[in-house]
């Protein structure tokens, strides 16, 4: 029996056929290896439309490479780890060399590694080519620095990607960042009709997908019932193009509104796409910019839009592996309270925590205002243990894959790491959500009341937090307007603030 040269791994999140993984394959030689490990469904309690994201899309790519006759070996729900599932195609097969590219996992990245080294055989682990920005490149452009912060790396990848800039350098518009003006709220009698955006119907591999998912996981969080996403390349690039001719026009100034039954807003919905590399950065970026210029969009939108995929998303992905493994242990405030049970099930009298919560259950997607400043917002205020939300929003989101989950939750939402890379906590109380969504309408707590039944715990957890933290808020003149408005509250009233912030803490599954 002829054994392989090589065996190249392809993983969950790394479907796609320019991959270089597959560039100097030996079709006669090398053999492709795909595994649906039952561990990577249950690490974390993850919501059953993420593990059917996951497997349907693995299923569909398989199909794909035999279709373009690339030799696979494809094994379907294996109980055992993928390393484990590794190791014994190794052995059985004699493998000398193992060919991957680099996964997006700290963890597995350091498992792969050590088999390896175990087994005597060579690892060839590629760059991720679906960045702007290689790992190398990012380590140099943070070497000597003590702090890092967005917008600076921000400029130089569009001056070095030549986005949105003039022959000289100098932005498009004559600013680098149009943040302000993508800010508004909805208009007081709601967004009005909003182009839903592209979803797809269910084949026979979908539907086997999810008839498994169902049967495996059946207590696993999270519904099938609105399983839409794309799957294939094809369809993915339907959702692009769908997105740019349909939906960017609104996207900028409404991208941080927030309103009951409306899960989706103006945004893009190409994140889990993005992230399972069905589609690459660059043409996305690419079909916006020519979107901006076919029907005369306004810049801040287009701005406002490239910022996330050529700013942040590249960003926290440089600073994931620059700082693990740990960012994944850090806990700045030493918060070490249980996450409320109701992150689980939605069932809260807080009506954006039940909208926020209520339709990422359904979904397996909430857009980023209501990951930072709702979800992530309360669990900061109320002192959840860092690693017990970190664990909830990979499980809960579709689009969540570590290397950009972790940043996002400990780094930004949490401030776990101290401000490395943001400049102040993102912490805001009821009356920000009162001003950016339709939420508090329909409450039985009050965003202004401070304290007392009908407080809002946000607002109530808010001040109690400035309070506590006073001294590192006015430390910073980022941060010190915010203490400053406790120099409106009496002494009196900041006790009574801090007497039922303890009685909130005490009982948060209760809210």
């Amino acid at each position: 029996m002829k054994h392989p040269k090589r065996l190249i791994l392809i993983l969950g999140d790394q479907l796609d056929l320019q991959s270089s993984a597959l560039r100097d394959l030996d079709s006669q030689a090398d053999q492709i290896i795909m595994i649906e490990s039952a561990n990577e469904a249950q690490y974390v309690w993850s919501h059953k439309a993420k593990i059917a994201l996951f497997l349907s899309a693995m299923r569909h790519f398989a199909v794909e490479l035999e279709k373009q006759g690339y030799p696979l070996t494809y094994i379907k729900s294996s109980p055992l780890p993928i390393v484990e599932v590794l190791r014994e195609q190794i052995l059985k097969n004699k493998v000398k060399c193992l060919v991957c590219i680099e996964p997006g996992e700290w963890r597995l990245k350091q498992e792969l590694e050590a088999l390896a080294k175990e087994l005597g055989i060579e690892l060839e682990m590629r760059e991720d080519e679906h960045f702007y920005c290689s790992r190398q490149e990012f380590v140099e452009w943070a070497a000597n620095k003590k702090e890092f912060r967005l917008e600076y790396f921000y400029r130089l990848m569009r001056k070095r990607h030549n986005i949105l800039v003039d022959r000289e350098g100098n932005p498009d518009g004559g600013q680098w960042n149009f943040d302000q003006d993508n800010r508004k709220p909805y208009p007081k009698k709601g967004p009005g009709i909003i182009d839903a955006p592209a979803s797809f119907a269910v084949d026979a591999i979908t539907q086997e997908v999810l008839d498994w998912v169902q049967k495996t996981y059946p207590d696993h969080p999270g519904s099938l019932e609105s399983f839409h996403w794309p799957v294939t390349r094809e369809q993915a690039v339907q959702a692009l193009e769908y997105f740019v001719e349909y939906r960017l026009r609104n996207f900028g100034v409404y991208q941080d509104a927030m309103w009951t039954d409306t899960p989706f807003g103006w945004h893009s919905i190409l994140s889990s796409a993005l992230n399972l590399k069905l589609l690459n950065p660059r043409e996305v970026v690419d079909a916006v910019l020519l979107a901006w210029r076919k029907y005369s969009l306004d810049l801040s939108t287009i701005e406002g839009f490239i910022r996330q995929i050529l700013g942040w998303r590249e960003f926290v992905r440089g600073m994931y592996y620059l700082d693990m493994p740990k960012m994944a242990q850090d806990n700045f405030y030493q918060h070490e309270r249980s996450l409320p049970k109701w992150y689980w099930t939605g069932r809260t009298q807080m009506a954006c925590m039940k909208d926020a919560i209520g339709q990422t259950l359904q979904y397996g997607y909430a857009h980023h205002i209501q990951r930072l400043m709702v979800t992530g917002n309360f669990a900061l205020l109320a002192e959840i243990l860092p690693q017990e939300v970190c664990e909830w929003y990979l499980a809960i989101y579709v689009d969540a894959i570590e290397w950009v989950e972790l940043p996002n939750t400990a780094g930004m939402a949490l401030f776990a790491n101290g401000g490395r890379f943001t400049s102040k906590p993102y912490i805001a109380s009821g009356a920000y959500i009162k001003r950016m969504s339709n939420y508090c309408g329909s409450c039985k707590y009050k965003p202004e009341v401070r304290y007392g039944e009908e407080a809002c715990p946000i607002t109530t957890l808010y001040w109690n937090f400035l309070i506590k933290h006073r001294d590192q808020f006015e430390a910073s003149p980022r941060t010190r307007l915010m203490t400053a408005n406790l120099k409106r509250i009496s002494d009196e009233d900041q006790k009574e603030i801090t007497l039922h912030a303890q009685k909130i803490l005490n009982q948060l599954n209760d809210l």
